[in-house]
């Protein structure tokens, strides 16, 4: 990319060059002011197409230590020195124009290698502009744009002189000054109109619309909110944007991340220009449950918890749970951390709540085991298929799997239950078979069911 900016960028300085000395020679051999404004008009844009040379350059540059958000802003300080340049050339054109008006000093010459000069003049402008303005679009180059912007001013200018030399001509000298007054008044506004873009480009002036734009698409993700803040900046090719949203805290990590990764590919597929720093923040709603507080509190504290129970007595709140805590450590230890949980929760819900922590080993290491032998293993199945019997609801039970450990014997189990049982008696009918299995395996250090729905 950077390769065809400096390409098409240089092909402007040949241009430029050419139809500077072009201009310049026909214009002091027949004196018309109309051509030695346009040729001005050239050695201006010659100037110009050399500083878009040099800015792309090093537009392209990556960033660096000194530079953190690239080196585009090159492109519009170019950009600004060739607005100065119109307007200085526009001067002394109007000044020209308006002096030989006043003294009645029209006198030119109109040579057919005159019109010959503007004609293929306005010809290579056009192809020039249409280049630069092809090549702009597909970088974002605002230095291109600018250059691309002289050119085509110039097919507008170089007809009014082509005009003024044609009333020249025709018996009436007085074409040639007013013509350049007129290329002088053209430069002028589209020196404003460049200057203007360059300046709101230098102090960080937003794109119109950008803003809505970009919450348009963070809204699209059903995850987000609200957006917080939108800030964004154009920095030569690169579209740099400062975007925060918000979310529910209930949210899991990885589930913020997939939000992140969503309004990232989004905004690149809608800007690829863009340059994205979100940032997301985690807010408490107004509809979640205790349990979610509590899940959440836990969670911000890196404690597991499980068997969350809230009921309401009058005016309070009570709330019970297992908290999980590395065994290893002593009981004082443990009680401090539950009541660092406790203290935590009571700040979030209120006073009126009660906390009751019941404390739990925590198993933090990876045991080592293995298979245990065939009659080992037909023992135990006995024990599983004996008391299984006990608890109807539970059906073919299969895939047994008995481990042994330092701790003891670890026993899998599948079985399978009526899927349109509840959730709540099929953990309390696998639970009770568990226990059973325990009482009658004492060497079972776990016993863990996995029910799966039998259809009808």
């Amino acid at each position: 990319m950077a390769n065809i900016k400096e390409v098409v960028a240089l092909n402007s300085i040949y241009a430029s060059g050419a139809m500077t000395v072009a201009k310049f020679t026909v214009g002091l051999l027949t004196g018309s002011l109309g051509l030695l404004s346009e040729g001005l008009h050239s050695l201006l844009d010659l100037g110009a197409t050399v500083m878009t040379y040099m800015a792309v350059r090093v537009s392209d540059k990556p960033a660096d230590d000194k530079h953190h958000y690239g080196h585009g802003k090159i492109e519009s300080v170019a950009a600004l020195a060739e607005t100065g340049l119109l307007f200085l050339t526009s001067i002394w054109v109007a000044y020209e124009a308006i002096h030989r008006l006043i003294t009645k000093d029209t006198s030119v010459e109109v040579t057919w290698w005159a019109i010959a000069v503007i004609v293929v003049s306005i010809i290579i402008d056009f192809y020039r502009a249409r280049a630069l303005t092809k090549v702009a679009k597909e970088t974002k180059s605002q230095a291109l744009e600018a250059d691309a912007l002289h050119f085509s001013s110039d097919i507008l200018s170089s007809s009014v002189v082509l005009v003024g030399l044609i009333f020249v001509y025709l018996g009436w000298p007085q074409g040639d000054s007013i013509a350049s007054l007129g290329v002088a008044i053209f430069v002028c506004k589209a020196g404003w109109d460049l200057g203007k873009r360059t300046v709101e480009t230098l102090i960080d002036s937003a794109p119109e619309g950008i803003s809505e734009r970009i919450e348009s698409i963070a809204s699209q993700v059903p995850s987000v909110i609200r957006t917080n803040r939108v800030r964004a900046r154009p920095a030569g090719s690169v579209l740099f944007i400062d975007l925060d949203i918000s979310v529910s805290r209930t949210l899991s990590h990885e589930r913020i991340s997939q939000t992140k990764d969503m309004i990232l590919e989004l905004i690149k597929s809608d800007m690829p220009e863009a340059e994205v720093t979100l940032s997301i923040s985690a807010i408490a709603l107004d509809n979640e449950t205790i349990h979610e507080k509590v899940n959440i509190i836990a969670r911000n504290m890196h404690l597991p918890v499980h068997h969350i129970t809230v009921h309401q007595i009058e005016d309070t709140i009570a709330v019970g749970f297992d908290l999980e805590v590395d065994g290893e450590k002593s009981l004082k230890e443990a009680h401090d951390i539950a009541t660092q949980l406790e203290a935590s929760i009571r700040k979030e819900i209120g006073e009126v709540v009660e906390v009751e922590t019941h404390i739990e080993p925590l198993q933090n290491k990876e045991l080592k085991g293995f298979d245990v032998n065939q009659d080992e293993y037909e023992d135990v199945a006995k024990i599983i298929a004996g008391s299984a019997k006990l608890f109807p609801i539970i059906q073919n039970v299969h895939d047994i799997r008995i481990r042994r450990t330092e701790f003891g014997l670890i026993v899998i189990f599948h079985c399978v239950i009526d899927e349109d049982m509840s959730v709540e008696s099929a953990h309390e009918a696998i639970d009770s078979l568990e226990r059973h299995i325990r009482k009658h395996c004492p060497a079972a250090y776990r016993v863990i069911g996995h029910a799966e729905p039998q259809t009808h």
